[in-house]
Formats: C-alpha cells, sequence, structure tokens
C-alpha cells in the first residue's frame, strides 16, 4: 500500500483516486502519521459486508448432538 502525503494527495487527488480504482489503495499521511485510506468504492462495499461473528456462527450447519449439552450442576461455594 502506497503512503502519500496529504499535501502531495490534494495535489493529485484524480491520480489517487485512478490507483484505487485500479486496485492500489493509498494511506494519506500528515505529519508522517497515517490518516486515512484511500481504497475504490467496490472495495469499501466488499469490506463492509463482512458479516458480524455472531452471524456466522448463526448460519453454521450443525447437526442435532454437535454441541454438548450445558452442565446445569450448581457451581461449589468458596470462602473467601
Amino acid at each position: 500500500m502506497r503512503e502519500i502525503q496529504l499535501s502531495d494527495a490534494k495535489a493529485s487527488l484524480s491520480a489517487v483516486v485512478d490507483n484505487a480504482i485500479r486496485g492500489e489503495p493509498s494511506v494519506i499521511t500528515r505529519h508522517g502519521k497515517p490518516e486515512a485510506v484511500v481504497l475504490s468504492f467496490d472495495e469499501w462495499q466488499r469490506l463492509s459486508k463482512v458479516p458480524s461473528f455472531a452471524r456466522l456462527l448463526m448460519s453454521a450447519p450443525l447437526e442435532p448432538g454437535d454441541i454438548p449439552e450445558r452442565n446445569n450442576t450448581p457451581l461449589r461455594n468458596i470462602d473467601l
């Protein structure tokens, strides 16, 4: 991933966007610190549609008996 200073990105924004469309995102830096990333809209859409971990678990193809029964015995008492 290419790093580019904010001032240079402003001066060549069209080229930065063209690179992102070609699959070459750019990290925009200010005073040497990464501040933003320019990537293509298609790549942003792909990344923003990542399902949550809970959704992945809920969609798992489980069969009856795949998950063991929960142990419901009471917890032991501990003197502190």
